[in-house]
């Protein structure tokens, strides 16, 4: 991966770039220094929409296979496999997982966007029991013969279909409203939470891995280069 970039403290350097001119001119140098190092943390709000960039960039790669598998044309197993294991792995056990301990719980407290919750709660269990079926069907006994490609391809569509705007009401409706059920303080101290689960689960810059994986996918697919998605003339 050329010219690899740990884009939780890129982005936030950006957002919080007017902030840290402020502190540099106000305060001494070393409360600067701490000022600058708080404002370069991820908030867990931030945390949970680059997970959806991820889960986004492989739904494109089931949309793709999809597209392949209805059309007859050349669909590798081991790129959906693989894919398939990374939406189990980091969507469904740990960036999920997140949001239902840590979220929908003081949600349902505050008794705020409860129905939201319920429908949200719900589509991840629906996401994890089309996972399931994918993981059953993913041999080659099935995936050889046109009824298991079909099934599959039609599993690949109700995932995307359900988890696009799964995401998006998320990041426009239920992350925008997080900081009104939750102190300033428990805010901040979830960052580092969600920062030492997915150093935990995932190794040091986790999250960097992960993206590099899904590159590798759609490398491998043809469907990498972002330059193809423009429309032509």
């Amino acid at each position: 991966m050329n010219n690899p970039i740990n884009h939780r403290e890129s982005r936030r350097g950006f957002i919080k770039s007017g902030v840290l001119w402020g502190a540099a001119a106000c305060l001494g140098p070393a409360r600067a220094r701490a000022a600058e190092e708080k404002a370069a943390e991820v908030t867990p709000t931030e945390d949970l929409m680059q997970e959806h960039g991820v889960l986004r960039r492989l739904l494109l790669i089931y949309d793709d296979m999809g597209s392949r598998l209805k059309e007859g044309r050349e669909a590798p197993l081991p790129v959906l496999k693989e894919a398939v294991g990374l939406i189990r792995r980091f969507v469904e056990d740990y960036h999920e997982k997140d949001e239902e301990e840590y979220l929908f719980t003081r949600f349902n407290k505050a008794g705020k966007l409860v129905d939201l919750v319920k429908v949200l709660y719900a589509q991840h269990q629906g996401g994890r029991q089309l996972t399931a079926r994918l993981v059953e069907t993913l041999v080659p006994a099935h995936f050889s013969q046109a009824p298991g490609r079909t099934r599959v391809a039609a599993y690949l569509q109700a995932f995307s279909r359900m988890y696009r705007p799964h995401a998006a009401r998320e990041d426009t409706v239920l992350y925008p409203a997080f900081r009104s059920v939750i102190s300033p303080k428990e805010f901040m101290a979830l960052g580092d939470l969600f920062e030492d689960k997915e150093e935990k689960l995932f190794g040091k810059d986790g999250f960097e891995k992960i993206v590099a994986q899904v590159a590798d996918l759609e490398k491998r697919l043809g469907i990498y280069e972002l330059a193809q998605f423009t429309p032509q003339g």
